[in-house]
């Protein structure tokens, strides 16, 4: 999904009142949409330039804090409960949401609500906040007038997606905190103490002259990287810098990321496996938040496969959505795609025949979350000794590459 963006509005109501003001959109035709929504005739859409501000640039980079977001539904939900009136529940929300960027929004959505628009059309304008799903559920709750229980569900939805975010994130800090430090001492030999060897060959094979020959090939191999290192690094760095920013920029395109989601899967040494337990695991939550929210099952599978986080799993949505559309079941096209292991598309199908497929799916949810705990700690368990081996690997070569052209002379000398 693209970058939300502000566009500056003008528009009047059907009684001929004048109406402006901002809105978060991805495009203007998407601006356009939600003020027709509103029953307003659009006079003018444009985007909003907004001055250069650091702090800005933080906050888009920020992502949302999804245990506060979590907090926040679960309060909104017992105020909604309570029987406070909404705006008045807004305001409350606001004065004692501490996280910033929900804060914001929800006095954005007060303002709104205030002006006569619908929670979920005031949602509408953050979606970094609230997300596709996040907005369905809240339709789905206002119109169906269960509006506290489809928080519940969002803030349960939450909660399991942050813990799951928290599991893989808490198992890879520490290979990836030791493979930086792996990298910057390696950096360091090669740059700083490979040159202080070769100083010694000189200065031997000066003094000895006679005894002197070409270096071993290892030897020879670590002394062509320190001097690339050394005396390129003025074209290495930015060399280095335009891959990363190509390949973030090629990310970007919907070619780009549909590749990257695909090698995620193949990935060896069952990381690709552990990804794509992630998949599913996320995927069957959202798939049964969304159908016990009451979300219409059509757009439930649409919003499934667009927060799903792969485009594999996306595109195999996509399929079901035909199907269904068809007439046909669910099931079958989930049986079909090999993301999909065949357990999967069993339960689906057993609870499509029941009527029990939020149930189904949370039992498949259940599962998968606990197979990416049981993966991930195996995984770790794996990743340390072989990033162990593989650096001490090179910084043994390196050593012994060092000392081998010395030990070569001093053998001579004798």
């Amino acid at each position: 999904m693209a970058d939300a963006m502000t566009f500056a509005f003008k528009a009047m109501d059907l009684a001929g009142s004048p109406s402006a003001g901002e809105l978060e959109a991805e495009s203007k035709a998407q601006v356009s949409e939600q003020l027709r929504q509103r029953g307003l005739i659009v006079l003018d859409v444009s985007e909003k330039k907004t001055p250069f501000n650091i702090e800005d640039v933080f906050k888009r980079w920020q992502g949302i804090d999804m245990r506060a977001l979590a907090v926040f539904s679960r309060q909104f939900a017992t105020l909604v409960a309570s029987g406070m009136p909404m705006l008045r529940t807004l305001h409350t929300l606001e004065e004692q949401t501490q996280e910033e960027q929900i804060r914001d929004a929800v006095a954005s959505v007060h303002a709104d609500v205030e002006a006569g628009s619908t929670l979920e059309q005031g949602m509408e304008r953050h979606p970094k906040v609230f997300d596709r799903l996040f907005r369905a559920m809240v339709r789905s709750g206002e119109q169906s007038g269960r509006l506290e229980d489809a928080l519940d569900r969002i803030a349960f939805q939450v909660e399991k997606a942050d813990v799951l975010r928290r599991q893989v994130k808490s198992a890879l800090m520490y290979p990836a905190l030791v493979f930086s430090v792996a990298v910057v001492v390696l950096v360091a030999i090669v740059a700083f103490v490979i040159p202080v060897f070769v100083t010694i060959f000189e200065e031997l094979a000066a003094e000895h002259p006679e005894e002197a020959s070409a270096l071993p090939l290892p030897t020879q191999i670590c002394v062509n990287a320190s001097k690339a290192l050394t005396g390129y690094w003025f074209v290495i760095i930015p060399a280095i810098g335009l891959l990363i920013f190509a390949f973030v920029k090629l990310k970007k395109t919907e070619r780009g990321h549909e590749l990257w989601d695909r090698f995620k899967l193949q990935i060896p040494f069952k990381i690709g496996d552990v990804i794509q337990k992630v998949a599913l695991a996320r995927w069957s939550r959202t798939f049964s938040g969304s159908v016990s929210a009451g979300v219409p099952m059509l757009q439930a599978i649409q919003l499934t496969g667009q927060t799903s986080g792969n485009v594999v799993v996306e595109q195999a949505m996509a399929d079901v959505y035909d199907s269904v559309k068809r007439g046909g079941s669910l099931a079958a096209p989930i049986q079909a795609n090999a993301i999909f292991p065949p357990m999967v598309g069993h339960m689906v199908a057993v609870g499509e025949e029941t009527g029990q497929l939020e149930h189904m799916l949370s039992k498949i949810a259940d599962f998968y979350e606990a197979e990416v705990d049981a993966k991930v700690k195996a995984l770790t368990a794996l990743i340390e000794p072989v990033m162990i081996v593989f650096v001490g690997g090179i910084v043994g070569f390196i050593v012994i590459s060092m000392y081998l052209p010395m030990f070569s002379i001093y053998e001579k000398i004798r």
